[in-house]
């Protein structure tokens, strides 16, 4: 128990700072033997509003004191060198030669998309390790998926995927608070059903006991999502073609296997093999929640997830498409206007 005059916060703290529920660890684990184990409660939505916080603060400094400077400075540097090789030379002092209205515009423009895409780029490269290590850990496969269902309900949580769990859930709840914050592309109200059933689906599996299972599929989608704002970033900063290109061909290619093929594959699973492991009953007492009715709950929400992924598919196909056939440099299909 923390106290007071104890190593960590006070006892009325220590759910926004500690995981809470802390269990005895099962007589023969099969996953995380030297760790410790937790099972579920309110008290982490404490730990998952600190993680929020976290990550807001973490953003803006990021943005304010890395991200933006850096990128005006480059662009600025950029721009310099265009105009040297013009002929020309850039002013700030308000003379013929300083930077068109125009050119401050689009830079303006640029170094706020580069610093909302900083985050994104920090962030899915450290979870998506982590997330690798959990499912490393877990006896989760890349194509066999009745270890998912085996053995429910998985009450005993390791505490690297019970961590692992609410961050990604505060990261997710994060992304819906900022969506609105950023200027305002043609697919807002897809991402924000997107970010709503999916944070719906952590909670949701968090609560009912299929962490193994969620675990998988955050990881599924981290992958792609690791080279998408590095991408945009290249692009933003005005890299060489070459890089942005290779950059969102690696990203094209993650995101149809991990999102079109492994998360389908998943779906299936859940439609065809769970059934037949699982017991589809209501027994909240033995911590058993997937009963006919929620079984079908999480098909449909999965299901919608899907449908969202591949109406951005056929975008990420079209900006591919034409990259291929006009050369031109992949740019953001769904706006880089704001209004």
């Amino acid at each position: 128990m923390l106290t007071l005059i104890g190593e960590g916060p006070p006892p009325y703290l220590a759910p926004f700072f500690t995981l809470s529920y802390r269990i005895d660890p099962p007589a023969s684990p099969d996953s995380f033997h030297d760790w410790p184990y937790y099972t579920t409660g309110p008290h982490d939505i404490w730990f998952i509003i600190t993680c929020i916080a976290f990550m807001a603060i973490i953003r803006d400094v990021l943005r304010l004191y890395v991200f933006e400077p850096f990128a005006e400075w480059r662009l600025m540097k950029n721009l310099n060198e265009k105009r040297l090789a013009a002929g020309k030379s850039v002013k700030t002092n308000g003379h013929n030669n300083s930077p068109s209205k125009k050119d401050l515009q689009h830079i303006h423009r640029s170094v706020l998309r580069f610093a909302e895409q900083g985050w994104s780029a920090v962030y899915y490269p450290i979870q998506f390790i982590f997330g690798l290590y959990v499912n490393y850990n877990l006896p989760n496969q890349l194509l066999t998926y009745a270890p998912l269902w085996a053995g429910y309900p998985h009450t005993a949580i390791a505490a690297p995927l019970k961590f692992y769990y609410l961050t990604q859930t505060a990261f997710y709840t994060h992304q819906i608070l900022i969506l609105n914050a950023e200027a305002p592309r043609k697919d807002h109200y897809q991402m924000m059903a997107h970010h709503i059933i999916t944070v719906f689906l952590m909670g949701a599996s968090y609560y009912f006991n299929f962490t193994r299972v969620g675990s998988f599929i955050m990881v599924l989608m981290d992958t792609c999502d690791v080279f998408l704002p590095i991408a945009k970033m290249a692009r933003y900063m005005e890299a060489r073609q070459i890089i942005c290109d290779s950059l969102f061909g690696i990203f094209v290619v993650s995101w149809f296997f991990t999102r079109h093929v492994l998360f389908m594959l998943v779906i299936w699973s859940l439609w065809s093999e769970a059934p037949h492991l699982i017991t589809l009953q209501w027994d909240p007492a033995n911590g058993h929640f997937l009963s006919r009715e929620y079984h079908w709950v999480f098909l449909i929400c999965l299901t919608a997830l899907q449908i969202i992924q591949l109406l951005w598919f056929q975008t990420i196909c079209r900006i591919t498409w034409r990259v291929l056939s006009t050369g031109e440099v992949a740019s953001d299909d769904r706006s880089d206007e704001e209004n």
